[in-house]
């Protein structure tokens, strides 16, 4: 991994990259991943221009390492944040969300690696072929919005279908994770149900607690029928969503209202029981908190010492 090709691309240290989490992936978190030697990213959101312009300034007072921007590409200010990101000399964004055809030019233009979160194999090679840097392929175990596809099948098949580097995300939060996503193809991994516990991380106690305290089947995903599911933390919330998605004569934009603004209602207000507390299947494996350094380093350390002896522990049985 010393030549690693994301870590060459993009500056860093451990090829390591924060989730964009809306509401909770702010400049704090950022700047921290960053100062462990990963790539932080600062989630853009539906913040407007100067909102995010202040979110990169902070970021920039409090490292000097790279950091990036997660661009939600369906956001009513995203022309804002694509001039912002460009005038701030941001060298990375990752996209969701939507079709990145329309800003391909003006990033790359001005020297920003693009990097796409898709979800299929055709997502992928479409993206390429637009001049995306890299790809995230994530998997439907990851938290918030996701595909169809498990992170165990996608991976492989994006690292065939595409030249460029694979990011994997979903279902990783250690070296396991990590050593698993090596050995698939990938050449990073991009984790945020891991984060959400960090002690720089800035989303509210009562959402990492609920994290904490997280089963293996304690998430669930909602909204498939809008076309746009999610997958969170159960609760009240979530059972009174499943119940009325399931309900003929609730409307699309009833179904709409019930998750307006829900996911601030959990991560910044606290209510982890009205709230959205998106969040991956792996919560379950996250039982602890720490630092972003001990997190970055510590997972990195230990997937490199699973790769390393992987091969003398392997027992073939004719």
């Amino acid at each position: 991994m010393n030549s690693n090709p994301i870590c060459e691309m993009l500056g860093i240290e451990y090829p390591i990259i924060q989730g964009g989490m809306a509401w909770i992936a702010d400049a704090d978190l950022a700047a921290a991943v960053s100062n462990a030697g990963g790539l932080g990213l600062i989630a853009a959101m539906n913040s407007n221009g100067e909102q995010l312009r202040a979110q990169i300034i902070r970021a920039k007072e409090l490292t000097d390492k790279p950091f990036g921007v997660n661009l939600m590409l369906m956001s009513p200010y995203i022309d804002e944040a694509v001039e912002v990101v460009c005038e701030e000399k941001i060298k990375v964004v990752t996209t969701g969300a939507g079709n990145p055809a329309k800003y391909m030019e003006k990033l790359r233009g001005a020297g920003v690696k693009v990097i796409c979160v898709v979800a299929s194999v055709a997502l992928a090679v479409m993206v390429e072929r637009m001049g995306a840097s890299a790809v995230v392929a994530e998997g439907c175990e990851s938290g918030g919005h996701v595909g169809d596809t498990t992170t165990m099948a996608l991976v492989p098949q994006v690292v065939d279908a595409v030249n460029i580097p694979v990011i994997a995300a979903g279902g990783i939060a250690d070296g396991r994770g990590m050593a698993a996503a090596f050995m698939l193809g990938a050449k990073a991994v991009q984790m945020g149900t891991r984060f959400l516990t960090a002690r720089e991380c800035n989303v509210h106690d009562n959402y990492k607690e609920k994290v904490l305290k997280a089963k293996d089947r304690d998430t669930i995903v909602t909204g498939k029928t809008l076309g746009h599911p999610v997958r969170a933390l159960k609760n009240r919330m979530t059972r009174n969503f499943q119940a009325k998605e399931l309900d003929p004569n609730v409307t699309p934009d009833e179904l709409e209202k019930m998750g307006a603004g829900a996911l601030r209602l959990a991560a910044i207000d606290g209510d982890v029981k009205m709230g959205s507390c998106m969040c991956g299947q792996i919560a379950g494996l996250v039982n602890s908190e720490g630092t972003c350094e001990e997190i970055v380093t510590g997972i990195y350390r230990d997937a490199l010492a699973l790769l390393s002896k992987s091969a003398e522990e392997v027992v073939w049985e004719k």
